[in-house]
């Protein structure tokens, strides 16, 4: 592996659904496409910010083919398949593999909090049961549990564990974690992608790169150029859509970022409501302070 296995630049992507609530493949194709041309080398589909919990099995699958299809040759696609029933995500990484993609995104189990054991066993036979590269998840405020540093390590010694995407939230692990295993650090949280990026991170896998890849595909150069200024210039001016795409729920805003753009991707599925008037209007703002609107 290289030490950017799955690229620099990867969107968690929406899942576009029509008016109506379904699966709107086209668009989500056309979605993909345009996140490429605009500088994204990966996309993570059906993750958090996919409504994965609200996807079916069926759909799922037939949405990676749609992205496979449209930017397979151009980009990573990683298949989020974690879940908390490791069979389930056993079968979900074996759709992945059929449909074409790169690797594999694997969350922590959530709800359950399993032991530290437990997490390893479900973490490994999803490696094992394909032969894609694995990225790791670990974002404990969602999750309910974290991966501990020795899991992490332990993980990271299997050949197909390759990477984290880190939103753990704490630079003193993510620190321990670089100086002690070979795993390939993602930024997971957009508001620490600079931080991250200074202790050794490789890539970002964002939310706001729905809206802002160049400014990231901009600001990583800068960082990998040693021009710290203008990174931090960036980033400081990107502080706007760090806060306003996370005012509520990321999905939600997300999809009334690219409706303000004029991308819209539809609603969201319950439980997730769309974005009121009032979060628009703050949301507005937000953009127009960043420059993204004028």
């Amino acid at each position: 592996m290289t030490s950017t296995p799955f690229g620099r630049v990867l969107t968690a992507m929406v899942t576009p659904l029509t008016a109506d609530g379904a699966l709107d493949l086209a668009r989500a194709a056309e979605l993909a496409d345009r996140l490429v041309s605009q500088g994204n080398d990966g996309l993570v589909v059906s993750g958090t910010t996919g409504e994965a919990p609200t996807t079916s099995r069926e759909e799922k699958a037939d949405l990676l083919r749609a992205v496979v299809d449209a930017v397979g040759g151009r980009a990573h696609v990683l298949a989020g398949v974690g879940s908390n029933d490791t069979a389930h995500s056993v079968e979900l990484a074996r759709d992945a593999e059929k449909a074409g993609v790169t690797g594999l995104l694997s969350v922590t189990p959530y709800y359950s909090k399993p032991p530290q054991s437990g997490i390893v066993a479900h973490s490994l036979e999803i490696a094992e049961a394909t032969a894609l590269p694995v990225m790791l998840y670990d974002i404990p405020h969602r999750t309910g549990v974290a991966l501990a540093h020795r899991t992490l390590l332990e993980l990271g010694r299997h050949p197909q564990v390759v990477a984290v995407k880190d939103a753990k939230d704490d630079l003193a692990a993510t620190s321990r974690l670089l100086a002690e295993s070979d795993l390939a650090v993602y930024s997971g949280t957009d508001a620490l992608n600079l931080p991250l990026l200074s202790l050794g991170a490789v890539g970002l896998v964002s939310v706001v790169s729905h809206i802002v890849t160049p400014q990231l595909v901009e600001l990583l150069n800068a960082w990998e150029a040693r021009d710290v200024a203008r990174a931090q210039a960036l980033n400081l001016q990107l502080q706007p859509v760090y806060t306003g795409l996370f005012r509520t729920q990321g999905v939600i805003l997300t999809k009334a970022a690219l409706q303000l753009l004029g991308f819209p991707v539809g609603p969201v599925r319950l439980p997730l409501v769309d974005a009121t008037v009032d979060e628009v209007v703050t949301l507005r703002e937000d953009l127009r302070r960043a420059g993204v609107l004028a």
